[in-house]
């Protein structure tokens, strides 16, 4: 999976510094025409898959940063302490738009990524 992002290194610091991401891989690498670009991969703890943060590149790809899910929910981060985990993101400064709340399938409330994309932070029910 890809985050189209503004640059790297502030979306490396918000998924690994405040998310607690795994920084996987952060490698020099080239465009397809040449260019210098990074290959950034974080991955969140415990997890297998990891999330490719790419640089956008031209005017078609920067309309997408925030927007790649067309402003709906579209990327799931699920915790085990849900409580602890939002009260440290609040802290760490990150925006939710959503205040928790509880469903039949657990706790969740919307936040904002570095590039705007909206999560569900998941835990379980109360």
């Amino acid at each position: 999976m890809t985050i189209v992002v503004d640059e790297y290194d502030p979306a490396i610091e918000f998924f690994v510094g405040v998310l607690g991401f795994t920084l996987v891989e952060d490698s020099r690498a080239q465009t397809n025409d040449g260019r210098p670009k990074r290959w950034v991969v974080v991955r969140p703890p415990g997890a297998e898959t990891g999330i490719l943060l790419a640089r956008a590149d031209g005017a078609q790809q920067k309309p997408v940063v925030g927007q790649q899910c067309g402003g709906r929910v579209g990327f799931f981060l699920r915790v085990e302490e849900f409580d602890a985990t939002y009260e440290r993101m609040v802290s760490a400064g990150v925006e939710f738009v959503t205040r928790p709340r509880s469903e039949p399938y657990g706790r969740v409330a919307v936040f904002l990524d570095v590039a705007g994309n909206r999560w569900d932070l998941l835990g379980p029910g109360a």
